[in-house]
């Protein structure tokens, strides 16, 4: 456990400077918060054509109003958490590659749900708008992030049975 909790922080870490690196953030960063924006114009264009995007922005072209996806709304943080825990966890790297895959889409999905909604909060309701951007949504996420975590420990294969703890009675 002692292993785990170090290597995961380090590995946090590491990944969290990693992501704050002007190169890093100018070729990964940005231009993923750019397709996040896209993928959720074309979403919403869906049953709203009156929707856009304009690199990290999702735009209404009916009154106006705009969002841009900053850092910590994109769902890289929350990512980084899951890839962190998973790459600590003892686990054949075929499990850890496949958990993180997954975790990743679940994230994003979620991110996408929870962007789309502040867009739509925010033409309603400012304080509405407020509330869900900086608690609700926030703490979700990163829940998100951890429930992806716990079901991967769930699917992984039990490990070989190890013999009993107490000798048995002849």
């Amino acid at each position: 456990m002692l292993r785990f909790l170090l290597l995961f922080l380090l590995i946090l870490g590491v990944l969290f400077v990693a992501e704050l690196l002007q190169p890093v953030d100018q070729h990964v960063i940005e231009p993923f918060t750019g397709v996040i924006a896209h993928v959720c114009a074309w979403l919403v264009s869906t049953f709203d054509s009156h929707t856009m995007a304009i690199g990290k922005e999702l735009h209404s072209t009916t009154n106006g109003f705009a969002i841009s996806i900053e850092r910590g709304c994109n769902g890289v943080e929350a990512v980084i958490i899951l890839v962190s825990a998973m790459l600590a966890y003892p686990a054949p790297w075929r499990y850890k590659l496949l958990g993180i895959g997954a975790g990743f889409v679940a994230i994003q999905a979620l991110n996408l749900v929870r962007i789309i909604s502040l867009f739509y909060l925010g033409q309603w309701n400012r304080t509405w708008f407020d509330w869900f951007h900086m608690y609700l949504w926030q703490a979700l996420i990163v829940l998100d992030a951890l429930v992806a975590f716990l079901v991967w420990l769930r699917w992984l294969p039990a490990s070989s049975p190890r013999s009993p703890a107490v000798p048995r009675a002849a």
